[in-house]
């Protein structure tokens, strides 16, 4: 059973830098395309970065305008987890977090996936 847990979330000032975790099991993250969402306060879920499987697909990556040079997206077999790197954040950044999973292997797939965590939350306040 796919069973995604996100962490790292926290407070941190603008400008400053966090990284996310979304562990994995129940599957091997370079068989999945992994994406990172966020739903803002009052606003709508948005898609922030995705990396699609390594070993079905080509294991690119993409970014929403916004994360591109600030946010990177990766992935670590060993420990079977996704990160989301994030850099000079701002309070526009502010946040609930999720990781989704797509068998499919595809970006594409993630956003209809039923397989997603809990949701870290990232405040960036002064």
């Amino acid at each position: 059973q796919v069973h995604l847990v996100e962490s790292g979330g926290g407070l941190v000032q603008p400008g400053g830098s966090l990284r996310l975790s979304c562990a994995a099991s129940g599957f091997g993250v370079p068989f999945y395309a992994i994406g990172w969402f966020r739903q803002g306060p009052g606003k709508e879920r948005e898609e922030v970065s995705c990396v699609s499987s390594s070993a079905n697909s080509d294991g690119s990556t993409n970014y929403a305008d916004f994360a591109k040079d600030r946010f990177t997206i990766s992935r670590d077999k060993a420990s079977n987890t996704v990160f989301l790197q994030m850099n000079n954040l701002t309070t526009e950044d502010t946040g609930v977090y999720y990781c989704a999973a797509s068998g499919s292997g595809l970006c594409q797939g993630v956003h209809g996936s039923d397989s997603w965590g809990q949701g870290t939350q990232v405040t960036v306040s002064s």
